[in-house]
């Protein structure tokens, strides 16, 4: 059995995607996952099953696509790789709200970032599936076009942190 995490993309944000966390919850044990928990509105779902990623990736954006009527991109991980990542944050002086890390399903092409514009003060680093962004005066204040929005998802480290702690506690009350 093994733990997965999945981060849904564009769900309960700007008004699109709306799914309530009951439901979510619903949709995947109704899929035979076990021990389903998620963490706050944003599509976090941690959960346990036998499959292998890939065949659990799939069962899942199928479920959604048939539950939301549209596609939705499901980036999965393992609570190990979850775990490797917070390990090699590129960022660790910087307040974790202000680090965002956009997920995605395949590291991009070579030089994806080169030409990208970088407008005050943001930093970047590429580390194969994952995209480390530092947001110095907060993402709100930042005028970034974040690299890969539009494929990839993202959270903060005090979410990533969250999905961890969940991961290797095992199951425990609804969040």
């Amino acid at each position: 059995m093994s733990t997965h995490i999945a981060l849904l993309r564009a769900v309960n944000v700007g008004g699109t995607g709306k799914l309530p966390m009951a439901d979510l919850r619903k949709l995947c044990e109704g899929l035979g996952f076990r021990h389903v928990r998620t963490y706050i509105q944003s599509g976090n779902v941690v959960f346990e099953s036998p499959d292998a990623a890939a065949r659990v990736k799939s069962a899942l954006e199928g479920a959604l696509a048939r539950r939301m009527g549209k596609p939705c991109r499901v980036l999965l991980r393992s609570a190990k790789q979850l775990q490797a990542l917070l390990t090699r944050n590129p960022f660790p002086d910087a307040e974790p709200n202000r680090v965002l890390v956009v997920f995605l399903d395949a590291p991009p092409p070579k030089g994806a970032l080169d030409d990208w514009k970088i407008p005050a003060g943001e930093r970047l680093h590429l580390a194969g599936r994952e995209l480390f962004i530092h947001f110095p005066e907060g993402m709100g204040q930042s005028k970034l076009k974040v690299p890969f929005a539009d494929i990839g998802t993202g959270r903060n480290l005090n979410t990533v942190r969250a999905l961890v702690e969940m991961a290797a506690h095992g199951p425990s009350p609804v969040r």
